[in-house]
């Protein structure tokens, strides 16, 4: 299991500091990154953290999936890698820019 968490379903009101505190319930956070719009700069409601062990991350997820956050029930679970593939001079796969 990965120590990094995928977390969904956020409030467009909340902040990664937030966040951070919440998921130290559940241990050591080593990083908290929200993810914003580029024109906007508000949330898009969903965050990646990344917990110090293992255990600790299994631990969150039984803790905060499913679990009421700011009006919001959380969707806690494990990151999945980015997909990009380079293929004849051009990235390939979630890559969404036009070439």
């Amino acid at each position: 299991m990965s120590t990094r968490l995928y977390v969904g379903n956020l409030s467009y009101s909340t902040m990664e500091s937030d966040i951070a505190d919440l998921f130290s319930q559940a241990g050591q956070v080593v990083s908290c990154h929200l993810m914003l719009d580029r024109n906007t700069n508000r949330s898009r409601g969903f965050a990646f953290v990344e917990m110090a062990s293992e255990a600790e991350a299994a631990r969150a997820i039984e803790l905060f999936n499913g679990k009421e956050f700011q009006g919001r029930a959380l969707r806690v679970n494990e990151a999945r890698p980015r997909e990009r593939q380079f293929e004849g001079g051009r990235f390939e796969g979630r890559d969404r820019r036009r070439w």
